[in-house]
């Protein structure tokens, strides 16, 4: 089991330069997860492809059920508390850090490309690159 972050989601169900990598990590540990928040991120994150015409509103439509029906059951809420502390601590976002949350809650690696919580966590975030190498 991992925590996912959204930009993980985003490269395995978006065609892209990641997609491969992505699929990689997926062969590696099948069981993904991540806090509520991912739904909104994603969200977003896609209507900038269709806003940037980069995708289809069709295929949005299809890709955001297609990741909520994979992610059903893997979504977890995080306390306030704790990922105001660590947001605090670390100087990362309060979205980043509920990622983080998950991750220490579950006591399992966070796979994420953002580099300034790969710095911040060194000893529970993971690059994408590590960990699919």
């Amino acid at each position: 089991m991992i925590v996912a972050d959204t930009n993980l989601l985003v490269y395995l169900y978006v065609e892209g330069q990641r997609t491969k990598q992505a699929e990689a990590a997926l062969a590696k540990d099948p069981l993904w997860v991540a806090p509520l928040l991912w739904r909104s991120e994603f969200r977003n994150t896609v209507v900038g492809l269709v806003r940037r015409k980069a995708l289809a509103l069709e295929d949005a439509l299809r890709i955001v059920d297609d990741a909520e029906r994979a992610m059903a059951g893997r979504e977890y809420s995080v306390l306030s508390h704790h990922i105001l502390q660590l947001a605090v601590r670390s100087g990362c976002s309060a979205y980043d850090c509920e990622f983080v949350s998950l991750a220490q809650d579950l006591r399992v690696a966070f796979v994420t490309s953002d580099r300034q919580v790969l710095a911040a966590f060194p000893a529970l975030a993971v690059s994408l690159d590590v960990f699919t190498a």
